[in-house]
C-alpha cells in the first residue's frame, strides 16, 4: 500500500471504533466525535521527517553525494523503533509509509515500541566493504540526535545485515563516550550483544502465521465450525481445513516462495522440516531467476549453494554445481504457479491489479514488507483467498529486536531457544485475538481486523495519556 492508503487505512479503522459504543463508552455525542477526528490526525500525521545527504569517498577517487532518511512516525506506544534499508528504490514516500507501518506493527503484538523508518539509496551490491563502513558510520553521524537506546533504535533492514549494525553500533559508541550504547541497534552480531536467532527470526514468524493457522486453528475451528455463517469467512476456513486435510491424507501441500534471502530461504526450510504437516516446496525464486521442481527442490543443497555464492543457481551448469534438479523460469513466474501457499519473501508490490487475476496460491503470506497492493488484496479476498498480512506474518524480526533490546539493559544473554519461545508466544497470543475476531466476529478483512486492533491499541493510549482533545 501506498503512504495515502495507509493512512486512509487508520481512518477507516478509527471509524469503526467510532461506531463501536463499547469501545470508550463513555464519550458521547459531539465529544465522542470530536475526540475521534483528534485521533485521526494524531495517527495520520507523521512526528518527524528527517533528510539529509551522506559524502563517502568511493575506491576509485570519486565522491558520491547520497540521499538518506530517518522517519519517526509515532511513539505513544514507546520508543521509536524500525529498520535502515540500503536500496536504490529508497524514497521519502516509501520510508515514512513502512514507519507507519512499524507503528501500526508494534501496536498489534503489543510491543513496547513506536514506528520509525530509515533508508540509504543506494545498490550495497556496488559497495565494496570500506565503501559501506563508511556509508554506516556517516549515517550515525548525521542521525545521532535522534537515534538512540531511548529515543529511537534502528535495525536490518533490506540490503543491511549485522555487520552494518555493528559498524553502526561502534559509531554511535565513538559520538557517545560514557553511555549506553548497546541498546542503540538491534540485529547486531551475537558477539556484539545480539539475540541469538535473530536472522532466522523474520522467516521462522512467517512459516508460523502460515502453519498455526492451517495446523493449529484450523483443527480447533472444525471442532466448532457451526459457528461460521456462509459468507467468504466460511469459504476461506474451508480452504484453509482443506490443506490440512490434504496433508492428513498423505498428499504434501504444494509451496511457493518469492525470495530467497534471509526471510524466504529461512521460511522455505522450516517449511520442509515441518514434521505435522506434509509439505513440498515446488518453486523459489530470487532477483534473477524462479526454479521449479514438480517433485519438490531440495532446499538443503539450495541453501548452500546461494550461502556461498550469494546468489542461487540460474542456468543448467550452477544447478549441476549445486546437486539440484529444477526447471529454470523467469524470476515473476513463482507468483502465478498452481500452488497452495505463496510466500512473498522479496519486496514490496509484487501482486498487483496486473497479476492478480492469475494468482492460483489459495493461501498468501506476507513475509516482505507490503508485497500485495491493496487493490490485489481486496481482489483476492473476493476471490476467497487467505491474505495474511506483513503487520501479522513478519513480525517475527522486531520482536526478536525487542528481546535482544532487553538482554543489552540487563546484559544477560538468552539463548536461542527462550528467543523463540518467547516470540512464538507474542504471535500466538496475536494470531488467537486476530483470527478469532476475523472469522468468528466477521470482521472484513484479515487486514483490517489487524489495523484496527492495532489502532485500538494506539489510540487507547493517546486518549489515557490526554493528548486527545
Amino acid at each position: 500500500m501506498s503512504t495515502l492508503q495507509t493512512k486512509h487505512t487508520i481512518e477507516k479503522s478509527i471509524d469503526a471504533l467510532y461506531q463501536d459504543e463499547s469501545f470508550l463508552p463513555e464519550l458521547k455525542n459531539d465529544r465522542r466525535k470530536q475526540i475521534f477526528e483528534s485521533g485521526k490526525e494524531i495517527l495520520i500525521t507523521t512526528d518527524k521527517i528527517i533528510k539529509s545527504y551522506i559524502r563517502v569517498s568511493r575506491d576509485n577517487g570519486s565522491v558520491v553525494r547520497i540521499p538518506a532518511f530517518r522517519i519517526q512516525h509515532n511513539n505513544i506506544s514507546g520508543f521509536y523503533k524500525g529498520g535502515i534499508r540500503f536500496s536504490e528504490s529508497v524514497n521519502e514516500e516509501e520510508v515514512e509509509n513502512l514507519a507507519i507501518l512499524m507503528t501500526l506493527k508494534n501496536a498489534l503484538h503489543k510491543l513496547p515500541y513506536g514506528g520509525a523508518k530509515g533508508g540509504v539509496v543506494i545498490d550495497p551490491k556496488t559497495f565494496t566493504d570500506r565503501e559501506l563502513y563508511f556509508v554506516s558510520k556517516k549515517y550515525v553521524q548525521r542521525f545521532a540526535p535522534d537515534i538512540g537506546p531511548e529515543h529511537d533504535i534502528p535495525a536490518p533492514d533490506v540490503g543491511t545485515n549485522e555487520k552494518i549494525m555493528d559498524w553502526m553500533v561502534g559509531e554511535y559508541k565513538t559520538i557517545h563516550p560514557g553511555e549506553n550504547y548497546l541498546g542503540s541497534f538491534t540485529g547486531k552480531s551475537i558477539e556484539n550483544g545480539g539475540a541469538c536467532g535473530r536472522r532466522e527470526a523474520t522467516g521462522k514468524g512467517t512459516f508460523f502465521s502460515y502453519f498455526w493457522l492451517v495446523n493449529e486453528w484450523a483443527r480447533e475451528m472444525a471442532k466448532k465450525e457451526d459457528q461460521l455463517k456462509e459468507s467468504t469467512h466460511y469459504n476461506q476456513y474451508k480452504v484453509i481445513k482443506s490443506l490440512y486435510e490434504k496433508s492428513d491424507q498423505g498428499e504434501p501441500i504444494k509451496v511457493a516462495v518469492q525470495g530467497f534471502g534471509n526471510v524466504g530461504s529461512v521460511a522455505a526450510l522450516e517449511t520442509v522440516k515441518a514434521e505435522q504437516l506434509k509439505h513440498k516446496v515446488v518453486a523459489i525464486s530470487d532477483h534473477r531467476v524462479t526454479l521449479y521442481h514438480e517433485e519438490g527442490l531440495d532446499i538443503f543443497k539450495l541453501e548452500k549453494y546461494a550461502k556461498e555464492n550469494g546468489v542461487m543457481p540460474c542456468n543448467q551448469e550452477e544447478l549441476k554445481e549445486a546437486g539440484v534438479e529444477a526447471t529454470i523460469e523467469g524470476r515473476s513466474a513463482v507468483l502465478t504457479l498452481e500452488v497452495d501457499v505463496l510466500i512473498l519473501a522479496a519486496i514490496e508490490n509484487q501482486i498487483t491489479k496486473d497479476n492478480m487475476e492469475r494468482i492460483q496460491a489459495s493461501i498468501i503470506v506476507e513475509g516482505a514488507n507490503a508485497p500485495v497492493t491493496q487493490e490485489a488484496d481486496l481482489f483476492l479476498h473476493g476471490q476467497d483467498k487467505v491474505v495474511i498480512p506483513d503487520i501479522l506474518a513478519n513480525a517475527g524480526g522486531v520482536i526478536v529486536s525487542y528481546l535482544e533490546w532487553k538482554q543489552d539493559r540487563v546484559t544477560q544473554l538468552y539463548t536461542e531457544e527462550q528467543v523463540l519461545n518467547e516470540m512464538n508466544e507474542y504471535m500466538l497470543s496475536t494470531f488467537e485475538e486476530v483470527f478469532n475476531k476475523y472469522f468468528v466476529r466477521g470482521y472484513e478483512t484479515i487486514r483490517s481486523t489487524c489495523y484496527i486492533n492495532a489502532v485500538k491499541r494506539l489510540f487507547s493510549l493517546l486518549y489515557r495519556h490526554g493528548k486527545l482533545y
